[in-house]
């Protein structure tokens, strides 16, 4: 089945025509800071959350990524529209999972981990080397294993942190930018919530930063698509697929950030998403 769905993201059944692939990239630059009272904000490792599902008829497929996120953000509290920075995700670590029914319309059952489906998803993604591997290869895999968002610009009705109250203050906005995943760059949006723990003088002292619901990745913009574990193109599951296979991956992220400052000097423990 998971096999059908990257597939499926590629071509089918309905007539539909194929979806161009997305530009090729090594990696993202963040984007200019736009603000010079901004201060720098770094991505806590620790804690760091990103899930992605799959949906089909008789089976959710579920990607996770633990403890593998870092960065940097520059952030005005006075004008948050003005926030740029880099968010990357290194995924070789991913693992995925799956809850199957026996029919449509029944509950889906717990999660369980099948060997070979990571296996598949590993190839697909060429998250490995496989034997003999040249220097273009090895090059490439180190590409693939990062995950890279660019925010570019944001949208919220409170862009200013100051005039909210209280020692945690929650803001809603919409992020734009440029999304890297298997060596190629797409641009995307996603709504967020960024928590503010407010310390003494009004300064923040740590954020949580969560989306608010999934934002869909194409696989076939990404060039995911079936291989074998040197990378090669497997041409069995590529033909017509159902139109009910999902066509997307829905991501969901969860980050904690500490200013930068106090990171370089002392270390910041992670603060818990509310």
């Amino acid at each position: 089945m998971l096999a059908a769905l990257v597939a499926g993201s590629i071509a089918c059944s309905n007539g539909e025509p194929e979806v161009k692939v997305a530009p090729t990239a090594e990696k993202l630059a963040p984007a200019a800071p736009k603000s010079v009272a901004a201060s720098a904000f770094t991505v806590t490792k620790v804690g760091s959350k990103i899930d992605f599902t799959m949906d089909a008829p008789l089976e959710t497929i579920l990607g996770k990524v633990r403890d593998a996120a870092g960065g940097e953000l520059q952030i005005d509290t006075a004008d948050l529209t003005k926030t740029t920075g880099l968010v990357s995700v290194d995924i070789s670590g991913l693992e995925l999972f799956q809850r199957t029914r026996e029919k449509e319309g029944e509950a889906l059952g717990a999660e369980t981990k099948q060997d070979k489906q990571n296996e598949h998803a590993r190839a697909w993604l060429e998250l490995d080397e496989g034997e003999g591997a040249d220097e273009a290869r090895k090059q490439q895999v180190r590409v693939n294993r990062t995950v890279q968002f660019s925010i570019k610009s944001v949208k919220t009705d409170t862009p200013d942190v100051s005039k909210l109250t209280g020692n945690e203050r929650r803001v809603r906005a919409t992020v734009t930018g440029e999304f890297l995943l298997h060596g190629h760059k797409t641009e995307r949006t996603a709504e967020v919530e960024l928590t503010f723990k407010i310390g003494p003088g009004g300064k923040p002292i740590a954020i949580a930063l969560k989306t608010t619901k999934p934002f869909a990745v194409g696989l076939a913009e990404h060039d995911v698509r079936p291989r074998d574990t040197i990378g090669k193109l497997l041409a069995k599951g590529l033909d017509a697929l159902s139109p009910k296979v999902a066509k997307d991956a829905m991501v969901a992220i969860e980050l904690s950030l500490a200013p930068a400052a106090e990171r370089a000097t002392k270390g910041a423990a992670p603060y818990p998403t509310p």
